[in-house]
Parts: C-alpha cells; sequence; structure tokens
C-alpha cells in the first residue's frame, strides 16, 4: 500500500508563516504594494498560487521570477521559523505516521502542494523527520493536483519494484482538492478536518471516511489496513 499526506492543515500548521512567507518574499523582490489579497492558498499548488500573484500584482510570469521568488520564499520561511517556531504536528500525526511505517507491506509518502525545499523545511520544524516520506509528489511536479497522484504511484514503483492498484493508495488531506485527486485515480480518500473544511465539507465532496482529526490511531489504522483492497498483492 501507498499512503499520501498532504502537509499544511494535515502533517502540521504552521500559523500562517508560509503564506506570510511569500508575502515577505513578493515585496523583498517587487516592493511594498506586493500583495496576496485575493489569492486562495488552502489545498493548491504553490506554483498555482504563483500564477497567482504574478497576475495580480503585475510582474512577468517567467521562470527567472519564478526562480528568484521561490528562493526568495524558501529564505524566507526558514528566517520566520528560526525566529519564531509556530510548525507544529496536528493531533495524531506522529503516532500514525511511526505506525504506517512499521507496516511491512506500506510505504509513507507526500502528496502535496508544496516545493519540495519549503514542504521539508516546514516538516522539519513541526519535529517530524522529512526523510520517513518515502515518496513524493511536489507542487512543482504537474500543472494540476491530479496530476500528482499517478506520479507518487509512479515513484512507488520506482522504489520498490511493486505496482499499486488505486485502491490500494491512500491519500490523507484536509481539503476537497485532496478527496478530488484521490477520486480521479481510483484512490481511497480520508479527510481530516483540521484545516478549513469541516467532516461534513469533506463528505460531501466524497471522501471515503472523513475525521475531526487523526488523533483515533487504532481506528485509522483498521480503517486502511483491515479492508478488502488493504494488502497488495
Amino acid at each position: 500500500m501507498l499512503i499520501l499526506f498532504d502537509i499544511d492543515g494535515t502533517l502540521l500548521l504552521t500559523q500562517g508563516a508560509g503564506v506570510q512567507a511569500m508575502l515577505d518574499a513578493g515585496r523583498e523582490l517587487w516592493g511594498e504594494r506586493f500583495t496576496i489579497d485575493g489569492v486562495e492558498f488552502s489545498g493548491r499548488l504553490d506554483t498555482l498560487i504563483w500564477n497567482d500573484l504574478t497576475r495580480i500584482n503585475g510582474v512577468a510570469n517567467d521562470k527567472a521570477n519564478h526562480d528568484r521568488f521561490r528562493a526568495a520564499y524558501g529564505r524566507q520561511l526558514a528566517q520566520r521559523l528560526q525566529r519564531n517556531p509556530t510548525a507544529r504536528l496536528l493531533p495524531g500525526v506522529r503516532e500514525l505516521v511511526h505506525k504506517i511505517i512499521d507496516v511491512d507491506h506500506a510505504t509513507l509518502g507526500l502528496l502535496t502542494g508544496n516545493y519540495p525545499e519549503t514542504g521539508r523545511l516546514k516538516i522539519q520544524s513541526a519535529g517530524l523527520d522529512p526523510d520517513l516520506f518515502k515518496v513524493a509528489a511536489w507542487g512543482c511536479d504537474g500543472k494540476a493536483r491530479r496530476d500528482l497522484t499517478p506520479l507518487a504511484m509512479k515513484r512507488h514503483l520506482q522504489l520498490t519494484g511493486r505496482h499499486v492498484r488505486g485502491e490500494e493508495v491512500v491519500v490523507i488531506g484536509d481539503t476537497p482538492h485532496d478527496v478530488d485527486c484521490a477520486k480521479a485515480h481510483g484512490c481511497r480518500s480520508i479527510g481530516v478536518a483540521t484545516g478549513m473544511f469541516s467532516v461534513a465539507d469533506l463528505e460531501a465532496t466524497g471522501a471515503d471516511l472523513a475525521v475531526e482529526t487523526l488523533a483515533d490511531t487504532a481506528g485509522v489504522l483498521r480503517w486502511m489496513f483491515e479492508s478488502p483492497v488493504a494488502v497488495s498483492e
């Protein structure tokens, strides 16, 4: 099996440090009039957020500017989290991650909108080793979140030599975007209401399981691994 976690709102919260670091980066590069007003952040790829930021701020959307922004964002986020270490794991996350690692036929991974360098920084700042996640599909790896699911499955195959069917993949996330990228490829999804969306919201978008938090480690593990599709061939 392949278990894929979203980062922000699912594994951890940074109390807005990521969003503020993007604003800091924009103002470092293009001045104090740079704004993030009107941009949707939750559940979206960082590259799509960048596209919106360029549009509303009149910045040329080219590779050179994107590379500059990405580097500045990484610096600003590292400085913010060092000055004020606000990154915190959400309830049940540490226990669940380590229990999954102990399952022989399970691979732990990430499916996230973050850039790799900032995603890993957030996880490390929250007190978890990012190298525990053996497979990752990042926000710069596709044009839409749906692109990331088959990529994570391909990387699992490259890592383990084992093909996983869609029903052997579980995507865990806090937004309808996470649920959608699972459903689009026949994967199962756990919606966790530790972000901006409620259990009812996540159920309405088709989450196979929706929970308030991941604190019920035993219950979540039973749902993942005791269903008929849970053991890989």
